[in-house]
């Protein structure tokens, strides 16, 4: 059995899906992946399932509507607990993120219990962002982690490894926040608990295929959330 589980969220992803997941399968062969869809109305899910009925790594775990990135990872932790995976991966199904870094990754894992592909840290570059999205998410970074006094450089970064028994230590009942937040927030839980965190430096490149899901309103929840955190101490 496969020790290495690779969740990756969908949502209207037709493009780019089938290109992500074979990256992924070339790349950590020995690893199962799951694709959690949220009813995609361009036909992903579809996508996803002939995916799976062709690989007996792949799976599909269809959700009945759009529920938010960090319910997605969520729902794929719990499935990850309960098939007893030791590592759990997080990756973007936009393409955005290079599966061939999570050989390096993984390894790092082994002695941590969350490793981060980092683009903010010596090393890590984004390509073909436009200033402004370049700007955000410095001074995101910067904010949060200035203000919940992390040492990591990239909080907000989704792609990651984290040990299973890592996250089962995190109260994930009480994780209630999505997207660009979600990130902060798991990260930081993973700090307070103690736990060992690494970064390691990756090529970020904007998606070719596609729309990206940030907006206004995604920024705006971190900003408010990461602040409440910041008075309380704590998530």
């Amino acid at each position: 059995m496969a020790d290495t589980l690779v969740i990756v969220p969908t949502y209207n992803e037709i493009e780019s899906l089938e290109r992500l997941v074979g990256r992924v399968r070339q790349a950590v062969p020995d690893a199962d992946v799951l694709i959690v869809d949220d009813a995609s109305p361009d036909g992903t899910g579809g996508l996803a399932d002939r995916l799976a009925a062709d690989d007996a790594a792949i799976t599909v775990l269809h959700r009945p509507g759009k529920q938010g990135l960090g319910r997605a990872y969520l729902e794929g932790f719990a499935r990850a607990f309960d098939r007893g995976y030791e590592y759990v991966v997080e990756i973007d199904a936009d393409g955005s993120h290079d599966p061939v870094d999570l050989v390096p990754m993984l390894a790092l894992a082994r002695g941590a219990d969350l490793v981060i592909g980092s683009r903010w840290v010596p090393g890590g570059e984004v390509r073909n962002w436009p200033w402004p999205r370049r700007l955000i998410s410095r001074l995101g970074n910067a904010y949060a982690r200035r203000v919940l006094r992390s040492r990591i450089r990239d909080i907000t970064a989704g792609f990651r490894v984290y040990r299973a028994t890592a996250l089962r230590a995190l109260e994930l009942d009480r994780v209630s926040s999505q997207g660009y937040c979600f990130q902060v927030e798991m990260a930081w839980r993973v700090e307070l608990s103690g736990g060992r965190v690494l970064e390691h430096p990756i090529a970020f490149v904007e998606r070719a295929d596609g729309r990206s899901k940030m907006h206004a309103g995604i920024v705006a929840e971190a900003l408010v959330r990461v602040t409440a955190w910041a008075v309380r101490g704590r998530p």
